[in-house]
């Protein structure tokens, strides 16, 4: 079985046959994968009106169990983003009517951001949808693949986090 990566490496093997081009294999597969699996995993959240950044936040705020809150510090520590990214993040779900920020009884300087209904409504809708197509997505593999694949990864991964 040939994907488009081989291609590529036979290409650099026949016209530079001295380099080692084997990490290139890998993280070509890893690039072109998360294009694919990207453009897929965007179509399910905007099927429910959400984009993966939008998303990420209300999942944030629904795996932290009842009341379905977070101080933006705690927000930003599961994410990856900037603090200025993150109040973008929240401003626009605040304008749409699925988060909402209230003062901090702990500090009154600070804010809490909360799910609204409709936010808690829309992300488990999203999130169910969600989890089925990531199982559509990785269909294509057994179950002991796909555990040796995340052992490998959480390897790979582990080494730069």
């Amino acid at each position: 079985m040939m994907d488009h990566v081989d291609k590529i490496l036979a290409q650099w093997r026949r016209e530079r046959p001295e380099l080692d081009v084997s990490a290139m294999g890998l993280l070509g597969r890893f690039a072109r994968l998360r294009t694919h699996l990207g453009r897929e995993i965007e179509k399910t959240f905007t099927d429910h009106g959400l984009t993966s950044a939008s998303f990420d936040v209300l999942a944030a705020l629904r795996r932290s169990g009842p009341p379905f809150q977070l101080s933006p510090g705690d927000l930003l520590a599961t994410t990856m983003v900037s603090s200025g990214t993150m109040t973008n993040r929240i401003d626009q779900l605040e304008k749409a009517g699925l988060v909402e920020r209230l003062n901090n009884p702990e500090d009154r300087r600070g804010v809490i951001i909360s799910l609204t209904p409709e936010g808690l409504k829309r992300v488990d809708a999203a999130v169910t949808a969600h989890v089925a197509n990531q199982q559509r997505l990785v269909a294509s593999l057994s179950a002991e693949e796909r555990d040796r694949l995340d052992a490998l990864l959480r390897k790979f991964l582990a080494a730069f986090e």
